[in-house]
């Protein structure tokens, strides 16, 4: 049954790459299909395949995302987390793990400093001492130490944890490649399924977020937090030349995509989607 299954979703994609567009040849099909004399058996099977795919394709889908994050938080928090901690506890190595955090605790610190003294400007503080002055910058730089200590620490933790997590995805994908088969043929179905207005709003969509006018904003903010969540250094040169490349790239992609497939199976959602986009 499941061989048949397998055999059945190779023939359904196998009919996306007709070199005629795919409402002629779903057309032509749904016209034999009502000629055929076994049409109510065939549709039966069709639709237990269709059942079959779907249920199998959210089964993986759910694997191969609860399952990594599962694995990143236990070991984060079980194996991580605890030998970090000691090691980090009895080699202290620092403070900083990079100069973007010492920056960014530098002009926090200073902000604080700033603000005091305008608060003691103000009259908020009247009789406030030098002594008592530089005891609230102390703790505050204390407590600054301590914040950027425990990101530090925190970083070391993100990338170890999500090593075992990409460890654990890849192997996902390596032991279920018929699952992963399933499952690319069932997005497949999904999107060539829809209707040429809604291909076309995606279509909009995803390359307005990626690679539109506002999306290098989006980006930049993507990446610091990338870089923050891995304590790596927040170079605003690479974030630059990132965003310089990267989407147009992403926007090379979709128009091939456009150009080489969706045009084939359904050149009338493109002509929707140039319509649209005028």
């Amino acid at each position: 049954m499941k061989y048949w299954n397998l055999k059945k979703l190779q023939q359904s994609t196998g009919d996306k790459m007709s070199p005629l567009p795919r409402s002629i040849t779903t057309t032509f099909d749904k016209f034999k299909q009502e000629l055929d004399p076994h049409a109510e058996v065939d549709a039966l099977q069709e639709f237990r395949v269709s059942r079959y795919q779907t249920i199998a394709s959210v089964k993986y889908l759910l694997v191969i995302i609860v399952a990594p994050i599962v694995l990143n938080q236990v070991s984060r928090h079980f194996i991580v987390g605890p030998v970090v901690d000691y090691a980090w506890n009895i080699k202290q190595p620092g403070i900083f793990l990079n100069a973007s955090q010492e920056e960014r605790a530098f002009v926090e610190l200073q902000r604080f400093e700033e603000k005091l003294h305008f608060e003691i400007l103000i009259g908020r503080f009247p009789d406030i001492s030098d002594k008592l002055i530089t005891q609230k910058i102390k703790e505050r730089a204390l407590l600054i130490t301590r914040e950027y200590v425990q990101e530090s620490i925190n970083a070391v933790k993100n990338i170890l944890s999500d090593i075992f997590s990409v460890i654990m995805l890849y192997f996902l994908i390596l032991s279920g490649r018929r699952e992963l088969y399933i499952f690319k043929s069932f997005i497949n179905e999904l999107i060539y399924g829809l209707s040429d207005t809604a291909k076309a709003f995606l279509i909009i969509l995803c390359t307005d977020i990626f690679v539109g006018f506002h999306s290098p904003h989006g980006w930049e903010v993507v990446l610091e937090i990338i870089l923050r969540h891995f304590g790596l250094p927040e170079s605003r040169d690479f974030i630059f030349l990132f965003i310089s490349t990267f989407p147009v790239i992403l926007d090379t992609i979709f128009k091939y995509w456009i150009f080489r497939y969706l045009n084939r199976v359904s050149p009338s959602a493109v002509a929707t989607y140039h319509s649209m986009n005028e």
